[in-house]
């Protein structure tokens, strides 16, 4: 199992500042163990990826977190205390499953949810004329929901998620329905939230996504903790000693001496240079490989292939 490995390597490298710390948390419904045993902390400040298959635990995980249901056992510490409904208000929650009434005018919505997280209704329009503004979608004030695209509700459910400041915001699939560009809006808006304090928990299947965004991450299958840790340890751990290298010219036979302890594993000819992907078994180092080349090419590029996250997840969840 990788779980602890990563997480200790990232205690002894700083201190961590908790926001969250879930201890030994189970739940179940029926004859289903939707979690089982589940513990890891979050840190202020920053955007934890919380991922997992279908029916891995996390929205039954985000539910507990939101006060929504309790757990069987265990508990969840906020700010160091036992997690109360009080907390409820420095907590915003965008779930998956949207929800908007769709006869109300959109300004006249957006007030009445902001009123709900406690501002008062001065205020809440003094906000969301700001983000209305920011999102340019000053024009849909005033009309009905039911006329807005389903991306167009659902950046007006992130504003209200995000309308009373809380200190900590969890996203269920912020990304679903949007286009590339309003999916980039939105994700230098969660950064921009994340510089002004805010710790956020992302929930999502996009893993291009959490590799852009995501400081940490934890890995739920089958109601269980099978990954915790920093997305760069993460990467460092599971990598395979992959380096690609290009070198010029078109003429590759002094490959044909390449040492047995280095393997090829793809090769591309591009218009007047090569390109090698290539393994390399320990104890031998990328060093030893250049000094290979060096004699017999002109290198153009070097440089180590870490498995992406889409790879990370296929490998630890079918393992």
């Amino acid at each position: 199992m990788h779980q602890n490995v990563i997480r200790e390597k990232e205690k002894k490298r700083r201190k961590i500042v908790e926001l969250i710390r879930i201890n030994n948390i189970y739940k179940s419904f029926s004859n289903h163990q939707a979690l089982e045993d589940v513990s890891f902390s979050i840190s202020k400040g920053v955007i934890l990826g919380l991922l997992g298959p279908n029916g891995a635990g996390k929205t039954t995980l985000i539910r507990i977190l939101n006060q929504i249901i309790f757990p069987d056992s265990g508990e969840i510490l906020f700010n160091n205390k036992p997690l109360h409904r009080k907390h409820i208000e420095d907590i915003g929650y965008l779930p998956e499953e949207r929800g908007l009434y769709k006869k109300m005018k959109v300004g006249e919505q957006a007030i009445y949810l902001a009123r709900l997280k406690g501002l008062s209704e001065h205020e809440a329009i003094q906000r969301l004329k700001y983000w209305f503004k920011k999102f340019e979608i000053e024009s849909w004030w005033n009309r009905k929901v039911e006329e807005l695209s389903k991306g167009m509700q659902q950046k007006v459910q992130f504003i209200v998620t995000v309308i009373h400041q809380p200190g900590l915001l969890i996203f269920d699939e912020p990304f679903s329905g949007f286009d590339p560009i309003n999916t980039e809006i939105l994700k230098q808006e969660i950064l921009t939230l994340k510089e002004n304090g805010a710790t956020i928990i992302l929930s999502t299947h996009n893993m291009a996504s959490v590799e852009e965004i995501c400081d940490e991450i934890v890995l739920l299958n089958r109601s269980k903790k099978i990954l915790e840790g920093k997305l760069v340890d993460i990467k460092q751990h599971f990598k395979k000693h992959l380096f690609s290298i290009e070198f010029a010219g078109t003429s590759s036979d002094f490959l044909n001496s390449l040492p047995e302890n280095y393997k090829i594993l793809s090769q591309q000819e591009n218009y007047n240079s090569i390109s090698l992907t290539v393994q390399i078994t320990p104890p031998s180092q990328p060093n030893d490989l250049l000094n290979f080349f060096i004699p017999n090419t002109q290198i153009l590029s070097f440089q180590e292939v870490l498995p992406s996250m889409n790879e990370i997840f296929i490998e630890t969840v079918t393992s």
